[in-house]
């Protein structure tokens, strides 16, 4: 069974706009126009495809169809500059729209390259989503990107996946911090006792170094601060709010961050996914993604 593209266009147009008035408004229709097409894809679909809260989200089955609208849009788009076709007469944009996920760490350490390659090419536009790296397969899943820099190697379904390289990571603090916090004379104890910075509450590199080390022997849990941005993360590090798990690559130059333990380390092995089908700008994209990381180091194993 086929599904109209119209309907499936107005699909996309609603998850994305988050409203059924806004899509009507982008797609010059009626909201009741827009509901009689969602009306009549969930009956091809034979589910429901969304749920109307705000903004409005996809359902499983909701999810397959957002991505294959996805899908048909970006091979309209490259379809259309293939053929040197106008596509602004047609109502398709002349580039393709790309959504990519990517961890806040990448970003700030070595993802800047794909922004010059970006700036240099006209056949995508690119919205970037900030997302762990653990859990960025889901929205590759959902349909909601195309890409993603994720620690998962067995590729999604529907998907390719290539090793980027590997981020190590290093337990550091200040010198202050380390005379007042981690004198070195008992290093469990002290690192038990130690306050900590974290990322958000998804972040686990910290936890997990502590209990490697400090095991059960810990009597509470220590004080544990949480700074969303790599930068900034950093720098509240550098000035003794916590102990960190810092990236090699993020490492400040002016020395303001000491090694607490040379071998407390932690290695996080990184993958690009991408939609497995024929795409000029997925493929440019993954050149873009690969050449930064090779660029970067990370592809030398530690």
């Amino acid at each position: 069974m086929d599904f109209p593209a119209e309907q499936l266009q107005t699909f996309k147009a609603v998850i994305e706009a988050g409203t059924l008035e806004r899509a009507a408004r982008q797609l010059n229709i009626t909201p009741s126009a827009v509901s009689q097409r969602l009306k009549a894809l969930e009956k091809r679909a034979g589910s429901v495809l969304f749920i109307r809260s705000r903004p409005i989200r996809t359902t499983g089955s909701g999810d397959v169809l957002l991505r294959l609208a996805r899908e048909i849009q970006m091979l309209s788009t490259e379809a259309h500059r293939a053929l040197g076709l106008d596509a602004s007469t047609e109502h398709v944009s002349r580039r393709t729209d790309l959504g990519i996920a990517v961890n806040a760490d990448s970003l700030a350490g070595w993802f800047a390259p794909v922004l010059d390659g970006l700036a240099a090419q006209d056949v995508m536009n690119c919205e970037i989503l900030r997302h762990d790296e653990s859990h960025s397969t889901e929205l590759l899943r959902s349909g909601q990107v195309m890409g993603a820099v994720t620690t998962k190697s067995a590729p999604v379904q529907g998907c390719s996946s290539v090793y980027l390289g590997t981020m190590r990571y290093q337990a550091m603090a200040s010198a202050g911090f380390m005379d007042r916090w981690l004198p070195g004379l008992d290093p469990e104890t002290e690192l038990a006792l130690a306050p900590m910075v974290s990322f958000d509450r998804t972040d686990g590199l910290q936890r997990a170094l502590r209990r490697k080390i400090v095991g059960g022997r810990a009597p509470e849990p220590p004080v544990e601060h949480f700074v969303p941005d790599s930068r900034v993360y950093v720098a509240a590090v550098a000035a003794s709010l916590g102990w960190g798990m810092i990236p090699e690559i993020q490492v400040p130059r002016h020395g303001s961050l000491v090694c607490i333990n040379h071998a407390w380390t932690s290695d996080i092995r990184l993958y690009w996914q991408r939609w497995k089908v024929p795409s000029v700008a997925l493929d440019l994209l993954r050149g873009l993604v690969l050449d930064a990381a090779g660029a970067a180091g990370l592809r030398q194993d530690h």
